[in-house]
């Protein structure tokens, strides 16, 4: 699965004094969202191109019974992606509202470095800590 890793940029080196989520730091993470975008967008196609070209009707069944799972698991992924290309695009409706890069639940700055690692994060550390603990105490 693409990751927000897996194509690089350059970390962004915050200056003193400067303010959050200026035009730079905006112009940074709209850069990061687009090509991790872009990245699944592109395996989503391949996706496609790979089972209409590998298609093929097996008079073996355990054959076909591969090629069926191989194909169900490709998708399970790309349902994934799918999702994550939604959130990817939510994030960058928040980066044009002004309201990318602050916690959902409190409000506070999320911080740079955590949004360089997970540049869809809705909550600040903290938030999130609870919300995972509430998580394990209901499942």
């Amino acid at each position: 699965m693409a990751d927000a890793n897996e194509f690089s940029f350059e970390p962004y080196q915050e200056k003193e004094g400067e303010e959050y989520m200026n035009e730079p730091q905006s112009a940074h993470f709209e850069k990061i969202l687009n090509q991790w975008k872009s990245q699944l967008m592109q395996e989503v196609d391949r996706t496609v191109h790979h089972m209409q070209d590998d298609a093929a009707n097996f008079p073996d069944p355990n054959d076909r019974a591969t090629q069926e799972s191989e194909f169900s698991l490709e998708l399970r992924t790309r349902d994934r992606e799918r999702k994550l290309i939604k959130k990817i695009d939510e994030s960058l409706k928040d980066l044009e509202s002004g309201d990318y890069g602050y916690c959902e639940t409190c409000g506070i700055e999320i911080g740079i470095r955590r949004l360089e690692a997970r540049p869809t994060a809705t909550l600040c550390i903290d938030c999130k800590t609870l919300d995972e603990i509430r998580e394990k105490q209901i499942g």
